[in-house]
This record gives C-alpha cells, structure tokens and sequence, in this order.
C-alpha cells in the first residue's frame, strides 16, 4: 500500500518555498537571455568573431531542448526532488565553470553542460509548486511560475548588459551561484517530504543517442556553415548528412520502441501538431529578433551592452501586463481567434523593424520593442494552451516535454540562422555597394581637406559601407521573420476548435 500524498504547504513556509522553486525557474530560464547582449564582450575578450559568440547562446538552447524530454524519465528513476536537487547542484558548478572559462572553446562545452543540467529545472519547478499549493490555489502555483518565466526574459538583457559594462562578462554566470545556493537550501529542509517513488523505468538509449548525435551535428552545421561556405564544404555536407540520417533514425526508432525517451505518437492529435508548429515557427523568428538586434545595436550604433539590454528589454513591459487579460480571454471566445490576433501582430510588429536606418532615434527603436510585448502573451499563452487542450490527460506530462522542446530549439535555430544570414548578407550588401560607389575622390578628397590623412578618409568611407551594409542586412531578417509570423497564423486555423477551461493549459475539449 503506498504512502498517502503529503499535505501541501501553508503560510509563510508555503510562500518562501514557492519563491525558491519559482527563483530557481527565473534563473534557469534568464541564461537564455542574459548573454545576449553581452556577445561582443564575449567575442572581444576571447578574441572571435560575433558569429562565433552567438554559439554560447545556441549551445545553451540545443542542450536545454535536449535535456527537457529526459526530465520524466530521471524523475521517476531518481526521485522529483531528488532530482530536481542534482539537477540545480549540476547548474551552478557548470555556471561557475563557464565564468572561469578562458577560451571559446571551453565556454560552449560549459555552456552545453549548463544548458543539460538546467532544462528539467523548468519543468520539475513547475511540478513541486503544483505540488506543495493546496488544490484552491493551484491557479497561484501555475501563475508565479509562469510569471518568473516571462519575467527572466525581461531582465536577462539588463542584467546581461549592466554587469558586462560595468565588471566583466564573466559575471552573468557567476550571479548564479548565490541564487542557487538559497534553491538547494530551500528544497533540502522543505521539500524532502515531497518526494516521489522511485520507479525503475528502462531507458531509451538508442533513442537518447540519436537524438544528441542529430541535433547536435544540426546545431554544428548551422553554427560554422557561414565560415566553412556551407556545402561548398566537405564537412557542412557530412554533418548534414549525419544529422538528417540520425533524426530520420531517431524518428524510426521512437515510433516503434516500447518506452520512447520522446513519445511522437503524439503528434498523432492535429491539434497539438499544429499548435507546436507554430509556436516553435513564432519563437524561432521572435529569438531570432532578440539576438540579432542587440549585435546590430553595438555595432552600427557603438551602443554599450547595457543600453542594447534597456532597448530590448522594452519587449517585456506590456508581455507582463497583458498577460491575464490573454489568459481570460481563451475562455471567453475562441482562442484561435485570439492566438492568430498575437501572431499577426508580432509580424506586423517586425514589419515595422524594417523601417529603421542608420538615422532612427532611441524612440525609433523602442516603439516597436515596446509593442511587440501586446502580442506575445496570445502567442505564447494561447498556443500552449491549445496544444495541451488537444491531447489526453495522461499525456500531457510528455506533451508539455516535446513542446518545450521543438519551442526552445527552433529558437536556437533561429538564432544562428538569422546571425549567420546577416553577416553574409552584409559581405554581399556591401561589395554591391562598393561597386556602384560615385564620389568617391571627391569624398576623399573633402574629407582631407577637414584635416583626415588619406588613411583616414578611407577607413571613414569603409566604416560608412560597413554601417549601411550591416543595416540593410539586418532589415533582410526582419522582413524575413515578419513573413514567417504570417505564415505561421495562417496555420493556427488547422487546430480544430476546443473549448479552454485552464488558461495556462489545463483542461479542454
């Protein structure tokens, strides 16, 4: 006979737990964001190029996305607690080794392990704080993690910025460390009553292996195609060989073994299918933007790191605000209705990103940042909810793992896609305009009459290609991710009509 469940927590001994488990959320989620702007540092310290240093984003992302089906299964085997604990020890001793980290090299490394030991935080996180709430104010428990989850976002840039202008770099990883360390004291004296039955599961290694092997070789490919002159180089096409064959491996393999580490099968609900379709389309093109952005900001305007975080940050001021009446709004009418609203308006919202110039004032710039927040709580919590509304009960565990996962890896995705496009763009932008350049003894020649050498009036002239070069280049990729945000509304149709009862993805039919 099995133990009864424990009594949920009450009072103060409620509240200061929820706020670990929900800090612990916050941490994990804001190393998506926080090193964003801070990649220049980055690359100047570790001396790379930009391109290079957005892999210590999409490293983070790959592994997380990875790490967040695994969850279930190590929480069964190990223990929810238990695990949970390991899991957040893992993230602080590779958060610290990534603030020691004297190479590109060994900070992705450190940053792939940070990413595998952070991702069943996210999940586990929200697990013990439906757990240890009373059964009235489960509304609470999902609301404070979804809260700390949109939150970190927010505040990655500003944080990310502020400490990489004013100590170094190394120190994004390092503010870890405290926060973590009040986690695990937390989970020690308060949650150990909470843990669950260990349940000997067998596990899908074979599965396990593909999966990392095709991603990963995917990620590599993206990451290095740039530099490498994508097929033209013999190792794109094999890591492009080995990546398709190991997820059409994957795919096989899941789809017939009895204990899958990913249960596809799914994908077998139209709903969910399409609903993860187009958050992970959205969220690839939406991260896309917040990386890029930050990288143009610096470079072409000379902005710090910390005024590039203050610019995007504007992102989440309405996100946070509008976040109930979205909610509120999925019970109300049809959430299609509301979710294609959002999508439509991110679109219209990175449309409106390519009306800047060399020339936009910081007004310019925060407008559309500030806007863009209107939207993403339909996007965001509209999808998930429809998703989770279009698969059964007992499925929903797995389900929220393969969104979660396909989400976060489309945003790695687009990421490295969108830097990589951009800077080779630019390299082309710019040698079109070097070659139809008129004026240009006459330019040279005014410029050595203010008082430049002729060194210095070419290096001016070059800066002047390089900035409107890098500038169109980057209005390429914002009008290439508004299309794929219509597009991706257009598809929010395919999801047959549910009726939500749990805003934050509960119940439906």
């Amino acid at each position: 006979m099995s133990a009864p469940a424990p009594a949920p927590l009450t009072g103060a001994r409620l509240w200061i737990t929820a706020m670990s488990l929900a800090l612990a959320n916050f941490v994990v989620v804001l190393d998506i964001t926080i090193a964003n702007v801070s990649i220049p540092s980055i690359a100047g310290s570790l001396a790379v190029a930009p391109s290079q240093g957005t892999w210590v984003v999409t490293s983070y992302s790959v592994a997380e996305a990875i790490s967040v089906p695994l969850s279930g299964w190590l929480a069964m085997r190990f223990g929810v607690v238990r695990w949970f604990g390991v899991s957040l020890f893992g993230f602080a001793l590779f958060s610290l080794l990534c603030g020691l980290s004297q190479s590109l090299e060994a900070l992705v490394l450190f940053r792939i392990a940070q990413g595998f030991a952070g991702g069943p935080i996210m999940p586990l996180s929200q697990a013990l704080l439906q757990q240890i709430f009373p059964k009235e104010k489960q509304g609470a428990a999902i609301g404070l993690w979804a809260a700390t989850t949109m939150a970190a976002p927010i505040l990655g840039p500003i944080l990310g910025g502020i400490i990489s202008d004013n100590v170094s770099w190394h120190w994004i990883f390092f503010i870890n460390l405290p926060v973590v360390a009040i986690c695990l004291a937390v989970v020690w004296q308060r949650l150990r009553v909470f843990e669950t039955a260990i349940q000997r599961q067998p596990i899908d290694i074979i599965g396990f292996v593909l999966l990392v092997i095709g991603v990963g070789a995917f990620q590599i490919m993206l990451d290095t195609g740039r530099e490498r002159d994508w097929f033209g180089s013999t190792e794109i096409v094999v890591l492009a060989i080995v990546s398709a064959i190991s997820l059409a491996a994957f795919v096989i393999w899941e789809l017939t073994d009895d204990h899958p580490i990913v249960d596809l099968k799914i994908f077998r609900h139209r709903g969910f299918a399409v609903a993860t379709s187009v958050i992970s389309i959205g969220f690839g093109s939406f991260f896309a933007v917040v990386v890029l952005t930050p990288l143009w900001l610096q470079s072409v305007f000379g902005y710090s790191a910390t005024q590039a975080g203050y610019t995007v940050a504007w992102i989440g001021v309405f996100s946070v605000l509008i976040a109930p009446v979205a909610g509120l709004s999925l019970t109300r009418i049809d959430p299609r209705l509301s979710v294609t609203a959002g999508v439509v308006w991110l679109g219209l919202m990175a449309a409106w990103r390519t009306n800047w110039s060399t020339d936009s004032s910081y007004a310019d710039l925060v407008w559309p940042h500030l806007f863009t927040g209107l939207g993403m709580p339909f996007f965001f919590i509209g999808l998930t909810s429809l998703a989770m509304a279009s698969v059964k009960p007992e499925e929903s565990v797995s389900a929220a793992g393969i969104m979660n996962f396909c989400r976060t890896l489309c945003g790695a995705i687009g990421a490295a896609v969108a830097t990589s496009q951009w800077d080779t763009d630019a390299r082309q932008v710019r040698a079109a305009m070097a070659e139809t350049l008129n004026g240009v003894d006459a330019s040279m020649a005014k410029l050595q009459g203010a008082g430049l050498s002729m060194e210095q009036a070419r290096a001016s002239i070059d800066r002047l290609l390089e900035v409107q070069a890098a500038t169109l280049a980057n209005l390429h990729v914002y009008a290439g991710t508004a299309l794929l945000f219509f597009g991706a509304a257009a598809l929010v149709w395919l999801i047959p009509k549910v009726t939500i009862t749990d805003p934050m993805g509960g119940g439906g039919h």
